[in-house]
Formats: C-alpha cells, sequence, structure tokens
C-alpha cells in the first residue's frame, strides 16, 4: 500500500493543482488571471481537506467552514453550491466559493472577485460599517442559471463577473472527471482509504513537530490602526503541550463599528499558517495538519466576530496582524523571524464601467541567517503583482513607477526586506479606496534590529490615511510606498564583521 499511498497521493495533489490552473486561464479578470487571487482543494465525505494547491493561504485554511455549510445542506451528486457569507462558510464578500460533490468528497474553489456590487466600486470599502455596504452576500446557495443571473446583474460589470464565475465552474467539473477517472483505476475503496492516510499523516508529522517545541505559555500583544485613529488590541496567547497546542484570544478587541472585524475561519486560518511555517512546513497540505491545533476566541470580539459586523478588511488586514501576533508569541520559545510588512496594501480603483482591485507586496523580516526578502507579498498574501502590460491593456490607467523602496529595510546583523513605491495614474474619472496597515506601527526588528520603515499612501504627492475612499479625475497620481520589513540582530555586530573584526575568538 506505501507505493499506492504516494501514488494517490501525488494524483489527488495534481487534480487539486489542475483545478488552479484551469481557473486561471480560463478566468476573465486581471485579479484571478494575473495575481493568481484564487484557491483550490479536495475534501473527503466527511468534509476533511485531504489535498490543497499552494495558493492563498487565508483563503485555504478557511474552505472546511464553507464545506461544512454546504454539507448541512445535503447536496446532491448534480449541486453546485455557492457562498460568499461571512458568517456561513466565507471569508470577505469579494471571496466567492464553489462547492460541489465528487465520487468520494468534495471539490472547493475561492477566488477574489474585482467586484461585488458593493457601495465602493472593486467592493473593498476603507470605511464600511455593516457587511451589506460591502455587496452582496450570498449564504449556501444552490447554483443554477437563474441565481447565476441574479447575482451578477447586483455587480459592476457583470460579464466579467459571468466569466470568472463560469472558470470556477469549470474547475468543478475537472476535478469531478480526474476524480472519476483516478477511481475507476485505482479503485473507490482505496482511494478513500488513501484519503484517510494522507490525513493522518499529516496529522502525526505535526503532532511530532509540535512535540519538539518546549512546553510553556507564550503571550504577545500587537494592535491594528482603525479608519477612526482608534487602535484594536489583538492579544494572544499560545500554550504547548505534548503533541497538542491551544491558540486562545483572551483580552482581544470587541468588534467594532467599521471592517477589520474577522469571522472565526479567517483567525483559524492565519493560526494554522504560523504553526505549519514553525513545525513542518514541507508537510502534505491537508486538514490533518491542523488537527493539532485548537483555536478559541470570545465570540464578538474583534477575531469572533457576529453578524453583521463588516469584514472587508478582516480578511486581509486582521489576518496579517494575527500573524504577527501569534509569531512574536512563538518568537519566546523559538527563533522566528523580524516582522514583516504585516499588511497587504489594498488598493481598489473603478467606477461603473471599469473596477480593478491589487494588493502591493513589501519587505519581509530578516531571519536569523539571512536578509528579508524584498517585494514580495507577505504572509497570508501568495498572490503576483499585476504586469504592466495586462494592467495598461485592460483598465485605464498606467502605471507610472513601480520599483523597490530602497533603504526600507531595517538595519541589523540581518537586514529586513525592502518595500515598494507603487504610481498608478488614473486615465478618467473613478473612485479610490485604499486600505492598509503599519502606517503609524512600523514592524519591529528582532534580537535588537531595528524596524523597517512604515508604508505611506499619496495622492498627487498629499499624504492620504492608511484608509481612505476618494474621488479620482483623470490624471491624478496615486503613490503607495509599502511598509519595509524589520532587521534581525544589533547593526553593530554587522559593522563589525564588515570591517573584519567579528565578534567571538576566531
Amino acid at each position: 500500500m506505501e507505493l499506492e499511498l504516494q501514488l494517490i497521493g501525488a494524483a489527488l495533489r495534481s487534480v487539486a493543482d489542475e483545478m488552479g490552473a484551469v481557473l486561471i486561464r480560463s478566468a476573465y479578470s486581471a485579479n484571478i488571471k494575473e495575481r493568481r487571487d484564487c484557491s483550490t482543494a479536495l475534501f473527503d465525505r466527511d468534509g476533511r481537506m485531504i489535498a490543497q494547491a499552494e495558493h492563498i493561504p487565508v483563503h485555504l485554511g478557511a474552505l472546511p467552514d464553507a464545506v461544512a455549510a454546504v454539507r448541512a445542506h445535503d447536496s446532491g451528486p448534480d449541486d453546485v453550491f455557492i457562498l460568499n457569507d461571512p458568517f456561513a462558510g466565507g471569508t470577505h464578500l469579494p471571496d466567492i466559493t464553489l462547492v460541489t460533490r465528487t465520487r468520494v468528497g468534495f471539490a472547493v474553489s475561492r477566488a477574489h472577485h474585482a467586484d461585488v456590487g458593493a457601495l465602493e466600486p472593486g467592493s473593498l470599502p476603507a470605511t464600511s460599517r455593516t457587511l451589506e455596504e460591502e455587496g452582496v452576500v450570498i449564504p449556501p446557495t444552490r447554483l443554477d442559471d437563474r441565481v447565476l443571473d441574479s447575482l451578477v446583474s447586483q455587480m459592476r460589470n457583470p460579464d466579467e463577473r459571468r466569466g470568472d464565475l463560469r472558470a470556477q465552474l469549470a474547475a468543478q467539473r475537472l476535478a469531478a472527471a480526474r476524480i472519476d477517472d483516478l477511481c475507476d483505476r485505482r479503485g473507490t475503496a482505496r482511494v478513500e482509504a488513501a484519503m484517510d492516510e494522507l490525513y493522518a499523516y499529516s496529522d502525526r508529522r505535526v503532532r511530532g513537530a509540535i512535540r519538539a517545541l518546549p512546553d510553556g505559555r507564550f503571550e504577545a500583544t500587537d494592535a491594528l490602526e482603525a479608519a477612526d485613529g482608534v487602535e484594536l488590541e489583538i492579544r494572544a496567547a499560545v500554550t504547548v503541550r505534548g503533541d497538542g497546542l491551544e491558540i486562545e484570544f483572551d483580552g482581544t478587541s470587541p468588534q467594532h463599528d467599521g471592517n477589520l472585524n474577522c469571522p472565526l475561519a479567517v483567525t483559524r486560518s492565519a493560526c494554522y499558517f504560523v504553526v505549519r511555517c514553525l513545525t513542518d512546513p514541507d508537510v502534505p497540505a491537508s486538514g490533518g495538519a491542523f488537527a493539532p491545533v485548537h483555536v478559541r476566541a470570545r465570540e464578538g470580539s474583534l477575531v469572533n466576530a457576529r453578524a453583521p459586523a463588516a469584514v472587508a478588511a478582516g480578511n486581509v488586514e486582521t489576518s496579517s496582524r494575527i500573524v504577527d501576533v501569534l509569531f512574536a508569541a512563538f518568537g519566546q520559545a523559538v527563533e522566528v523571524p523580524a516582522q514583516g510588512q504585516g499588511t497587504m496594501n489594498n488598493l481598489t480603483l473603478g467606477n461603473e464601467r471599469f473596477t480593478y482591485y491589487e494588493t502591493v507586496g513589501g519587505g519581509q523580516g530578516a531571519c536569523p541567517d539571512a536578509d528579508g526578502p524584498s517585494g514580495v507579498h507577505v504572509a497570508m498574501s501568495n498572490t503576483l503583482s499585476t504586469p504592466t502590460e495586462a494592467l495598461e491593456l485592460a483598465y485605464p490607467l498606467r502605471v507610472e513607477r513601480h520599483a523597490l523602496r530602497l533603504g526600507s529595510g531595517g538595519r541589523g546583523l540581518h537586514r529586513g526586506g525592502a518595500g515598494v513605491v507603487r504610481e498608478l495614474r488614473v486615465l478618467e474619472a473613478c473612485r479610490l479606496s485604499l486600505v492598509g496597515e503599519r502606517r503609524l506601527r512600523a514592524p519591529q526588528g528582532a534580537r535588537g534590529g531595528a524596524p523597517g520603515a512604515p508604508g505611506r499612501n499619496l495622492l498627487n504627492g498629499q499624504a492620504l490615511p492608511a484608509k481612505v475612499s476618494r474621488d479620482l479625475e483623470a490624471g491624478d497620481l496615486v503613490r503607495v510606498e509599502t511598509p519595509g520589513g524589520g532587521g534581525f540582530g544589533p547593526s553593530e555586530t554587522a559593522t563589525r564583521r564588515r570591517s573584519g573584526c567579528a565578534l567571538g575568538p576566531s
């Protein structure tokens, strides 16, 4: 069975990968086709994630909640379910999820759509206060032509929305065909047995890695910059005991009258990401890797919000801050990198004719043995930058500058990665929304390293807040300077080494 298990496991992972390739190549919007803001995965009959493509961390750890929501509706073999409700299996409204049955379980795709009908074009408003202001809310619903027509009619650029949803449907159909073929070749019972073992194998691997961590309780605190200037605190405590791990968020701020709130699925996703990074990052990507991790957060708090709280920025910004807090907590037990940019620098531009959304990379924190990489999508994002040629071909926008923000990485024995300077000139009147973090609180260094530079937003050279929506005229220039990563280790050590006077005996 050992060899067959490896073959079936590889086949399942390749199905998830091929789903992602079909979705990306078939999509209409640059957000999915170019930035690859989408994720795909396979689940067993019990709703356990068995294989996933290596796409967006904030999507993948939250997908089990979407499958659980659909299983509660007794889906049939030919049903296609669609959802985006953050309080019924979703994350934030632009992330639309499709769930279908396969012979041995479920196939899932999630894609960030460039508009879902919010008050602001692009559906990532800076100052939303309720979920309904952020777009069309879709509870788990059987998808047919009538439902599809109704949904896209409520969104901007309905032809583009329809095209992206059809790309997701193509990925779902491919999964069903590939799973049927695998079951025909290997036998359904053997495929299901292999799925059980793949889940258990990931569980064993991560438990073994957790046992190597020192037992204890480790705590950390950080804060978010709300649009009204109020700081929202995130407190996390990590308890390591044997081969299990508990993460709790007691003392975290209550949910607020803005959009930095997180559904619990997003909070879990951020926790799983950190644990996987620090335990066994090469373990096969299945839900078994998350089984030893238990997450607890008070309902009604910032990280376990109640409906109808606005959540547009919780998925992108609060998830990033949860990662920072957990790394800081684990850093009391093991070596971790300095803080990275800690934000996705969300930028949306649009009107009734077009909608464009992107996240902008920045600096990653330095490691104990290396400088931090520059201009990367850090932590919960794993997207690409939209190529200039594709952006200018599809939208009334011109890229004036896209360069590293030299000198923005924190100094140290190892230097933090540099942020990015991104300048877009709009060629027709439209609406701008910016949602970012780390504009006031810089990414911190580690072990004596200096902090990275905080980010900045500018419009025609004038500073803008971290979170803002604004009308633009043709010719206006939007500039985003993203944060640099923190440095690692005292910089005087690096100076001495460069001068040939390393510390300690030669």
